[in-house]
């Protein structure tokens, strides 16, 4: 079995004992191959080993997580996050596609991180593309960009260039203004626990749609939305009243 070579960094001793036993515990190809507690020494572990896996906290004594990741641009490896619960940090996350668990760390959401993590580790990580999301997310109240996935890369766009989502089973179309498609390795409920704060709307159970792209709201034949591009898009019954409200009819 081929081993995973993983880096802990956490400015808390008790916090990396416990994912250093889980770990052992859960996944015997995990090997642990060093230990940080803060940014200075992390990005001397990093360079030092360059792990597949990196479990990083967020708030350390001398830093953040993501400044880390800015100093060490030439390294991939599958990221997970470490953090206490915080809803600001939860919602950046998110809009970076990265994935997170709340400390105290539930070992069930480990091993369900980890072998996320396991397979993905045999595509092409590009967890540099993911810092420039994550820094905006914590400094800015209003988002204005998103790391896509897909099976093949991660791309980073601007809420402002997405005029649709569409589901399509368990994978989700993305549709942008200049015409290109993206289809995402995450369903459209995922999208809309991230998207709906941000002006999009789930018009439809398949559907969700950027506000600001709505080019009027035809009320007959059941009623549906006509978007920037001509796309039609159906409005559930229950969405109804809220297209109305919102577009101030």
């Amino acid at each position: 079995m081929k081993k995973i070579r993983t880096a802990l960094i956490d400015d808390n001793p008790h916090a990396i004992q416990i994912l250093r036993d889980d770990l052992a515990r859960m996944f015997p190809e995990v090997e642990i191959v060093g230990e940080a507690d803060g940014v200075v020494q992390g990005a001397k572990l990093l360079r030092n080993t360059q792990p597949d896996l990196l479990l990083l906290d967020i708030q350390m004594g001398d830093g953040t997580g993501f400044d880390l990741l800015e100093i060490v641009p030439d390294l991939k490896f599958q990221l997970i996050f470490t953090t206490a619960h915080d809803e600001h940090a939860i919602r950046a996350f998110r809009f970076a596609a990265v994935d997170y668990l709340l400390k105290p760390i539930d070992p069930d959401e480990l091993r369900r991180a980890v072998e996320r993590a396991r397979k993905m580790l045999a595509g092409s990580p590009n967890t540099q593309a993911q810092v420039p999301v994550l820094r905006e997310h914590f400094q800015k109240e209003t988002p204005k960009t998103i790391a896509l996935h897909t099976a093949e890369k991660i791309q980073i766009a601007r809420l402002s260039d997405i005029l649709r989502l569409e589901a399509d089973g368990n994978y989700t179309e993305v549709h942008f203004t200049n015409g290109h498609k993206l289809l995402l390795t995450k369903t459209l409920k995922d999208f809309s626990i991230i998207l709906e704060e941000t002006g999009f709307l789930r018009a439809h159970q398949s559907h969700l749609v950027n506000f600001e792209h709505i080019r009027e709201f035809i009320k007959t034949d059941g009623g549906y939305i006509v978007m920037a591009d001509g796309a039609k898009v159906p409005v559930a019954v229950r969405k109804r009243a809220e297209v109305v409200e919102r577009l101030g009819g």
